[in-house]
């Protein structure tokens, strides 16, 4: 059997037993006039009054963006958004672009992302966590995080949070409310959202939102300066838009989520011996930190000692920002990472990442094959599989014949599990 990974920008070629397991999203189609649905979903949200009837002329609106990491079509839904604020003055209109704690997106990027017509004509600021200058402290949320937000966000007069709703490893799924935590949180508040006691959770994790204690924990933060307005969407592989969730930043989010778990969602009869996975190809490969996420999906059923295969590009490196790479260097194998982050009061920037690698590894071992050297790929504790087919093919040999395998093309936006009963 022939298969296409997504690979960056591009596409990797394997050959696999005709016997192996495919596992996709289900097709959902794209809508046939994408601008007439969002504008639709505006002018009759969910659980609110329509957008342009709750924004006067006189309010400063902050649009919330997800930034360059994320496949958020918005090139196309920001333009429509102002569009419809219209009568809002442009030079009332701010763009946050919610980094989270990730590096500041540049001019080109943000074009990229925007429109150079966007990026000429409306103020745009990176979201800087680690800055004290640019926040605000609004108290403890009732889960006990202390929340920091961004001072634009919480100075505005209306907000209106973006996104793009996909499963997520450990918050359920992506969208709504994280769009503003962590996307425009102080760093402090995002490690306490992180914690390895939360991210151990067996219920943080792929598909789940009630009782998710990472979600819920990010939904009582943002309960302390909500958006007023959401508008999120759901994509096909070519970034073609198949659904538009606007109104209610909670209440638009779960009807957006649930036709999610109706299309990604996916079981299978038994675990799996080798689990070949991508990170569905760029934005979302375009760095190791981010390709973790495509080696929790695989997780969900691979077998305890078995083998799992991670196509990357990686274009972006570890990347760089962040602690990510030096906290994969402070001990020698996975379980000693995973003590060391569970050891008390131990709280570093990007430790969840870490936490979430070295349980997938303690489970099967993990070989990537991207664009980083072999040298880069050991020290970050995997196996290097610059040859791709030679790879599968030695692992075929390994476990015999008989092997249970399966692929999972567009990686972590496919969330299989094993039918013991629905996890979603």
């Amino acid at each position: 059997m022939h298969i296409q990974i997504p690979y960056g920008s591009t596409q990797r070629s394997i050959d696999i037993p005709n016997n192996a397991t495919v596992i996709r999203t289900r097709e959902t189609p794209a809508l046939t006039n994408e601008k007439a649905a969002f504008q639709a979903a505006l002018r009759k949200p969910i659980a609110s009054a329509p957008l342009k009837a709750l924004v006067t002329p006189q309010d400063r609106v902050a649009i919330i963006i997800s930034d360059i990491t994320r496949p958020t079509p918005n090139e196309r839904i920001v333009p429509w958004l102002l569009a419809e604020l219209a009568h809002v003055p442009r030079s009332q209109i701010v763009i946050l672009n919610g980094t989270g704690s990730h590096r500041a997106n540049t001019r080109e990027e943000l074009i990229s992302m925007l429109g150079e017509q966007v990026v000429d004509t409306v103020e745009i600021v990176n979201h800087d966590a680690f800055a004290p200058e640019t926040l605000v402290y609004l108290g403890e949320s009732a889960t006990g995080v202390p929340v920091w937000i961004n001072r634009r966000y919480v100075e505005a007069d209306f907000r209106i949070v973006t996104g793009f709703i996909e499963p997520h490893f450990f918050a359920g799924y992506s969208g709504g409310a994280k769009g503003i935590i962590p996307g425009l949180g102080g760093i402090q508040t995002i490690q306490k959202l992180h914690n390895a006691e939360l991210i151990g959770h067996p219920l943080a994790t792929w598909a789940i939102l009630n009782n998710n204690p990472v979600q819920q924990g990010i939904q009582a933060a943002v309960r302390l300066s909500p958006p007023e307005f959401m508008v999120n969407v759901t994509l096909d592989q070519k970034r073609n838009i198949t659904g538009v969730y606007a109104g209610d930043y909670l209440k638009a989010h779960y009807a957006g989520c649930e036709q999610v778990a109706r299309m990604a969602t996916r079981p299978v009869d038994d675990f799996f011996d080798i689990v070949i996975t991508s990170n569905n190809g760029y934005p979302l490969d375009q760095n190791l930190y981010q390709t973790v996420k495509g080696m929790t999906a695989a997780a969900q059923i691979v077998r305890q000692g078995g083998a799992i295969v991670a196509v990357a590009e990686c274009r972006d490196g570890l990347p760089d920002h962040g602690n990510y790479k030096s906290l994969l260097q402070m001990r020698s194998t996975p379980a000693a990472l995973l003590e060391m982050i569970q050891e008390p009061g131990f709280l570093e920037h990007d430790q969840w990442q870490v936490q979430k690698q070295a349980l997938v590894q303690l489970q099967a071992d993990v070989y990537l094959h991207s664009s980083l050297s072999d040298d880069v790929i050991r020290a970050a504790q995997l196996i290097p599989a610059p040859d791709l087919q030679a790879t599968i093919n030695q692992l075929l040999t390994t476990y015999g014949p008989q092997a249970r395998i399966a692929v999972l093309p567009e990686g972590p936006v496919t969330v299989p599990y094993v039918a013991e009963g629905s996890k979603v």
